[in-house]
């Protein structure tokens, strides 16, 4: 049975043990963009991210199993909100599952945002993560048949063209990672080679760049790691030097998902003359080998491989080009997907970030926490690129990405210590929620 609940008795009710509190609004809305002209954006200190939009494709034991993930559970008592009007669909399902001590506050963040004396929280560089609705709007405002002085939006991934000809976001430009990573190792090219690579698409220090992928391939029929490419690309270019760099949450299926048009006719850069800045300006963004090492000797500093578990106890390599299997010796296990081209372990079902409170939990059980310097790493820097990029966005400042990652520590296992196995430490079992 659920029940109405008053801002005084849900402002009561914040932290209390037994009570969860779940927001039905957008990710979007939750991570802090205010969608309905709310007087401030952000959720509810402590509450968890579950948006009535997933209800349609989760059922009873989906449904179980994601609460649960959240630590809500039958024998809470669980206060639902959105905005105005909101939480009854949840509530309702709630029911059906055997949640008996539901309550619902009908009035809406709206009201609660209205009172500055009641606490928000948001995620601190929401800006960066973007939604359709916006990305829309903000095309609508470039010149019309001309390149945007001040913005510009790029499909990306790796060698597949064909892809963004069968199908893109209006206006938006194609950037494959090839131009900005070595074809040797993978890894970001050098200052040179980069500067002209993003003179030759437009991309300059000063303009707005909004990043996207695409993970469902048209021409092949296969699932690609598009948003992952969208991650590797956001980070190289904020170490080149571009100061606002955001990324479409969801890539290409949340602008579909949203009902956007999409088009087939290609574009092409127009190519700028002065990238504003020496690159790298953000060096301390990308560390390597010497430094990798550096960091696994400071007691105030954590490696952290965004590998899975099997990769990182050494059962597989994870790649059909290395050979090697293992870790880093002494890098902790911070999780990322079923494998070297999924990240379901920071996404939600919509593949939009996950909230990012259990982002941050989880990190925080491995050791991984915002205090410590961290370096985040993979094979070749794409899946370490998108726990570096959720870091930024989390306002976490002593972060980078192990470029060489597996492939260029495992080249020289007579210099570079590697362990295998399950290590005997509580951070052994961290982040598998």
């Amino acid at each position: 049975m659920k029940r109405k609940i008053s801002t005084v008795e849900l402002a009561g009710k914040l932290g209390q043990p037994g009570t969860v509190i779940i927001d039905v609004r957008p990710m979007a809305a939750y991570n802090g963009w205010p969608l309905r002209g709310e007087a401030r954006g952000g959720h509810l200190p402590g509450a968890a991210a579950l948006p009535e939009s997933w209800l349609a494709s989760l059922e009873g034991e989906t449904l179980l199993s994601l609460l649960a993930s959240k630590g809500i559970t039958p024998g809470k008592q669980v206060i639902i909100y959105g905005y105005r009007g909101q939480g009854g669909e949840l509530a309702g399902r709630l029911a059906e599952l055997g949640f008996a001590d539901l309550f619902v506050y009908a009035h809406g963040l709206q009201a609660w945002a209205a009172d500055e004396r009641l606490p928000l929280e948001r995620l601190p560089h929401y800006q960066k993560l973007v939604y359709p609705a916006w990305l829309q709007a903000r095309r609508e405002r470039a010149p019309a048949n001309q390149q945007a002085a001040d913005f510009a939006l790029f499909h990306v991934n790796f060698d597949a063209p064909d892809a963004y000809l069968a199908g893109h976001i209006p206006g938006a430009f194609y950037l494959d990672t090839k131009a900005l990573e070595s074809p040797v190792n993978g890894n970001r090219r050098p200052a040179a080679e980069l500067q002209a690579a993003l003179l030759a698409h437009g991309i300059t220090s000063a303009k707005t760049v909004v990043l996207y992928g695409r993970d469902s391939d048209p021409v092949s029929g296969q699932e690609e790691p598009g948003q992952i490419a969208a991650m590797r690309a956001a980070a190289i270019l904020m170490y080149a030097g571009v100061e606002d760099v955001r990324l479409l949450d969801g890539g290409y299926e949340a602008w579909v998902a949203a009902g956007f048009a999409v088009e087939t006719t290609p574009h092409v850069p127009q190519p700028a003359a002065d990238f504003g800045v020496q690159i790298p300006a953000h060096p301390a963004y990308f560390i390597d080998r010497q430094e990798a090492k550096e960091l696994l000797a400071d007691p105030a500093a954590e490696l952290v491989s965004i590998r899975t578990w099997r990769e990182y106890i050494g059962e597989e390599s994870g790649y059909d080009y290395i050979g090697p299997r293992g870790r880093i010796a002494g890098a902790v296990w911070g999780n990322c997907g079923s494998d070297a081209n999924h990240m379901q372990h920071y996404r939600n079902p919509d593949n939009t970030m996950r909230a990012y409170p259990e982002i941050a939990a989880n990190w925080q059980e491995a050791g991984i926490t915002p205090d410590k310097r961290l370096s985040f790493y993979c094979g070749t820097g794409w899946r370490a690129s998108e726990a570096f990029f959720y870091a930024h966005l989390m306002g976490w400042r002593q972060i980078a990405i192990y470029d060489g990652g597996w492939l260029e520590w495992s080249s020289r296992p007579d210099l570079n210590p590697i362990a295998r196995g399950v290590p005997q430490t509580s951070q052994a079992a961290a982040g598998r929620s």
